[in-house]
């Protein structure tokens, strides 16, 4: 998919915030802000938002009838106005919605975007130079990125690429792509599974002790690890995924991501188990599947009892 390339290009300076579609507000809100440690920061209509710390949302819960993903938003860079982004997209031919101060598309596989401008702190200080009467002790230090289930690894990659300004971090054989806005090793990644669906957003802690204090609240209120705690190669940071059947997705629990250098070249990993967890444990075969059988298998942790997971449609 080779895309034109005059004019200026948009760039991203990180991800803001993901939306995610819930059967019942009154019951999601609690549910993702005691269990995860969010805090709500307002409501408006049929939406909620909730955030990490000090930053507007970066969860933003919208009620529905059909429960899951519906989009990932990214913050303009700095000096990149919102007519400019505008301006590229239509000469790029990619249909797009304004309303408010935010642009609205969709990716080639039906994934939601919305575009936001920059929008700097009011106050630039780091979280612990700040004070705070309602934000938790427990809780993520930020959003940190998306993680898709695809059919159209190449040309999903195109367009993030050519459409959006992202930069490939690493490959990994065909299988995968890694994407990044800033230092962190990934913002958005994408994983050929043949269709397409939401894996995960993930939620950065401080360090490994942040993590099992994490897990431990989370096994407290019925979640488990679908795979983990392991150490990527790619990427290095240390993870544990939660499985969240009632959005449909995962939640990706990590610390220690890789920073990247200003000048970072993509990489190519071997398609093996040490590029995926250099501590060498794979994840079940429910982790890439989102059904009844596989997310019951999953709980019960069948397949370490000899119980396979039978192919869907089986």
């Amino acid at each position: 998919m080779a895309l034109a390339r005059d004019g200026p290009m948009v760039a991203l300076r990180r991800i803001d915030h993901v939306g995610l579609r819930v059967a019942d507000l009154e019951e999601a809100v609690p549910r993702w802000c005691i269990q995860f440690g969010f805090t709500e920061s307002r409501r408006e209509d049929a939406r909620a938002f909730l955030r990490c710390g000090y930053e507007p949302y970066s969860l933003e819960l919208v009620e529905d009838d059909v429960p899951g993903f519906d989009h990932h938003a990214w913050e303009l860079a700095r000096g990149l106005p919102l007519e400019e982004a505008a301006a590229h997209l239509e000469r790029m031919g990619v249909d797009f919605k304004a309303r408010g101060e935010s642009l609205y598309l969709d990716d080639p596989e039906g994934n939601g975007i919305e575009l936001i401008p920059y929008r700097p702190s009011d106050d630039p200080r780091p979280d612990v130079g700040r004070s705070t009467s309602d934000l938790p002790g427990f809780r993520p230090r930020k959003l940190g990125h998306t993680n898709f289930l695809t059919a159209e690894l190449e040309e999903q990659t195109a367009f993030y690429t050519d459409i959006l300004g992202m930069r490939i971090t690493d490959r990994l054989g065909g299988a995968g792509v890694w994407l990044h806005v800033n230092a962190d090793h990934h913002a958005l990644a994408f994983v050929d599974k043949g269709y397409a669906h939401l894996h995960h957003f993930a939620l950065e802690l401080v360090d490994w002790g942040e993590l099992r204090v994490a897990f431990d609240h989370l096994a407290q209120h019925g979640r488990w690890l679908a795979w983990g705690p392991l150490r990527h190669g790619l990427g290095r940071n240390l993870s544990g995924y939660v499985r969240v059947p009632e959005e449909d997705c995962f939640v990706e629990v990590f610390c220690d991501v890789e920073q990247l250098e200003p000048d970072h070249e993509p990489r190519e990993w071997p398609d093996d188990p040490h590029s995926s967890n250099v501590w060498g444990i794979l994840p079940p075969r429910s982790y890439f599947r989102f059904d009844a059988e596989a997310i019951e298998s999953e709980r019960q942790g069948l397949e370490a009892l000899g119980i396979p997971l039978r192919e869907r449609g089986a």
